[in-house]
């Protein structure tokens, strides 16, 4: 009997000898030329997880989950078996615009252009339950929509088919206001309910979280999401009145880990009090939709939405949720934690990374924020480019046509498992603690990720951790973006009058009507109270009378310390402004002088250095060719306007350098500002003797260094 013969491939492998990982670790090693492997080749995330520089087959092995198919627990390839190539993921921007005609411009141009779901923020006095008569001006349209009438939801999604159309509405603390108004607007319209698609996105912790503060008692929003829950179970299958926000969390500085753990303790406790309120997790797990906040660590990112799936229905089964209410409904959101002022057109390049993560992660829906997000409202220039990065994504690079593209990854694999671990591991320490809203109550989750945003600024400032075009490759002469501020004062009043005389339209008799049905909502209780609400906004009764009616005998808000939401170029922005603000005050720009001492070898990679440092400042820098003699160096710093000087040479050179050229400055300019390029250790009390005031190194920390050369000069 003959032998089968061979494959081509199997006969060209055959003539390659296996290699094995002792073999490539002798290879790296020789090629480090002695440098220790586990500083060179192993690198450390704020996760507290040790990242190999190679992972192989044998890594994966004992890992459960690598074995599993889209559609079935745990989740980790995507919580659908058909993933994108039977329904690709919803481009959903979010819209926040203030006024109802500037949203529905909005939105037409949204939904014509690319979009088929509508994100809608509304502004604070909304989200708090207060019409604009009743709030603050800086309330009225800051950072949304301002509904307050029937009329002001018709207009606002005027053209927009309810029935065809999702709506993700970002309600705050408080959803059954707005979803009343939306279910009366459909019944107008004559829309079905049972066709209404989105999410009412209720999240009182959240908000919390964020601004410490609540519109009213937590028991008194969490009977508002029972009541709302039911109703959609019953009335609105299709529409999610939960929405957990991992924003808090990530936007405060706080590693995948903690972000992970924050948002599931939060989910947890919503389960838990819909759970106390009669509702079961069938229910309501499948009525709940997970907000994430995606960064720039590409492959840490893929891994956190994989393991958030899976840790979500190892938690759903453990509350007895059946499978289908295992599977986690994710929105993505790009960050804005990682967004800069400064250089903003590369904030293009981050979010685009950020999105191919959030893809690759398996969301279902997602919003890409602007390039120009963290300065200004964004205009129709800035929502189509970032609109069309989805886009370009989905038809162009065709992410659509395959499920779970980074599943099988042996590093992607084992990333998806120790954040699961060492997630849950945090996750039961907020459980011991009482749930999440005791965690809050106590500072446990803000001082976590406290401490962790800490450690980030701290490496920024080193520019250990690097953001180009701030504290690296920074151009100092940028020409800022237009903040086009808007008048909140004259919006404010608007509104105002806008709402009044929607008052005053009503005839007695409709007056008497609003004021009945009102009374409705007061003396019912859930299930009823969606459906005497939304019979009082029917009637002429506007968002914050419906809210105050719901909450007339809710007991004052909670409030806790929040956690610090910022930015993490925010401190070297603010050491800019301050050189801008200077230069504006008829100024010029502030210069530093790099006195090169040498040949070109001696001095330029520390010139290079000192221009790349002082340009993070917003300092002009001149270098000139390398000066013969420290006499002629300070000749021609003394003559320059500037009242900085960088010496840049060799520590070779310094002891003989220095002393003749720091004295030669301080005899014709005491009020210099001298700086050591270098710190050669054993020769820094010297140089200081000689009158140098400061170094700048590999290991100094930029920020400190330059807010002292700005008191220095006078910039405040």
């Amino acid at each position: 009997m003959s032998t089968p013969s061979k494959s081509p491939e199997s006969r060209l492998l055959a003539e390659f000898p296996p290699v094995t990982y002792e073999d490539w670790r002798k290879l790296v090693e020789a090629e480090l030329k002695g440098a220790p492997f586990d500083k060179k080749m192993l690198t450390s995330t704020y996760e507290g997880i040790t990242l190999r520089p190679i992972y192989v087959a044998q890594d994966t092995e004992k890992l459960p989950h690598v074995n599993s198919y889209p559609g079935f627990a745990p989740f980790a390839r995507g919580a659908t078996a058909s993933g994108y190539v039977a329904e690709p993921w919803d481009v959903s921007q979010e819209l926040s615009a203030a006024s109802a005609s500037d949203f529905n411009h909005a939105a037409r141009n949204s939904l014509s252009r690319g979009s088929n779901a509508l994100n809608m923020v509304l502004d604070q006095a909304t989200r708090d339950g207060h019409d604009p008569d009743w709030a603050r001006p800086e309330e009225v349209g800051r950072g949304g929509l301002s509904v307050a009438t029937l009329g002001d939801l018709d207009k606002a999604l005027d053209g927009v088919d309810l029935e065809k159309t999702r709506l993700f509405a970002r309600v705050g603390a408080s959803g059954l206001p707005f979803a009343a108004l939306l279910a009366a607007l459909a019944n107008k319209r004559r829309k079905s309910l049972k066709a209404l698609q989105g999410c009412i996105e209720m999240d009182p912790l959240g908000v919390l979280a964020h601004q410490g503060k609540l519109p009213q008692s937590l028991p008194g929003a969490y009977r508002e999401m029972a009541a709302l829950t039911q109703w959609a179970a019953e009335r609105a299958p299709q529409l999610q009145t939960i929405c957990v926000h991992s924003r808090s969390w990530h936007e405060a500085g706080g590693n995948a880990i903690q972000e992970l753990a924050f948002t599931l303790a939060t989910a947890v406790e919503y389960l838990r009090q819909m759970q106390t309120l009669g509702l079961d997790v069938n229910v309501v797990a499948p009525r709940m939709r997970f907000a994430v906040t995606v960064g720039v660590n590409f492959f840490m990112e893929i891994a956190k939405l994989r393991a958030l799936r899976m840790l979500w229905s190892r938690i759903v089964a453990a509350l007895g949720g059946d499978d289908a209410a295992q599977k986690l409904s994710l929105h993505v959101r790009t960050s804005q934690w990682n967004k800069t002022a400064l250089d903003p057109y590369n904030n293009l390049l981050r979010a685009t990374v950020e999105a191919f993560a959030g893809v690759l992660g398996g969301c279902e829906s997602m919003q890409v924020g602007t390039f120009d997000e963290v300065v200004r409202l964004p205009d129709d220039f800035s929502q189509r480019v970032a609109r069309n990065t989805q886009l370009v994504l989905q038809k162009e690079c065709n992410l659509d046509q395959v499920i779970d593209p980074a599943g099988g990854s042996y590093y992607v694999e084992v990333l998806t498992a120790e954040l699961a671990e060492n997630a849950w591991k945090l996750f039961q320490e907020v459980e011991k603690l009482g749930g999440m809203e005791a965690a809050l109550r106590a500072g446990f989750p803000q001082k976590t990720v406290a401490e962790t945003a800490a450690a980030r600024f701290k490496a920024v400032a080193r520019r250990r951790d690097t953001i180009v075009g701030v504290n690296q490759y920074a151009n100092p002469r940028e020409k800022a973006l237009d903040p086009r501020p808007e008048d909140a004062g004259a919006f404010h009043h608007r509104r105002t009058q806008q709402v009044a005389a929607h008052r005053t339209a009503l005839e007695d008799a409709d007056n008497a009507d609003v004021l009945a049905k009102l009374a409705r909502v007061v003396e019912v209780s859930s299930p009823e109270l969606l459906e005497a609400s939304i019979a009082a906004v029917s009637a002429g009764a506007t968002l914050g009378e419906v809210s105050r009616a719901i909450r007339i005998s809710d007991s004052p808000g909670t409030t806790i310390t929040p956690v610090c939401v910022g930015r993490l170029s925010q401190e070297i922005e603010r050491l800019r402004a301050a050189t801008e603000k200077w230069i504006a005050g008829n100024h010029e720009r502030p210069q530093v002088f790099l006195c090169n001492m040498g040949s070109l070898r001696d001095h330029k990679a520390r010139a290079d250095f000192s221009r790349g440092f002082f340009s993070v400042g917003g300092y002009d820098v001149v270098s000139l060719p390398g000066f013969k003699t420290p006499e002629l160096a300070a000749e021609a710093f003394i003559k320059s306007p500037a009242r900085v000087a960088v010496i840049c040479s060799t520590d070779e050179n310094y002891p003989a350098l220095v002393p003749p050229l720091v004295a030669a400055i301080r005899a014709a300019k005491p009020d210099a500002f001298i700086v050591l390029a270098g710190y050669p250790q054993d020769q820094i009390a010297a140089h200081k003797q000689a009158g140098v005031d400061d170094f700048i190194h590999i290991r100094a920390d930029a920020l400190e260094v330059l807010t002292r050369t700005h008191q220095e000069l006078g910039i405040n």
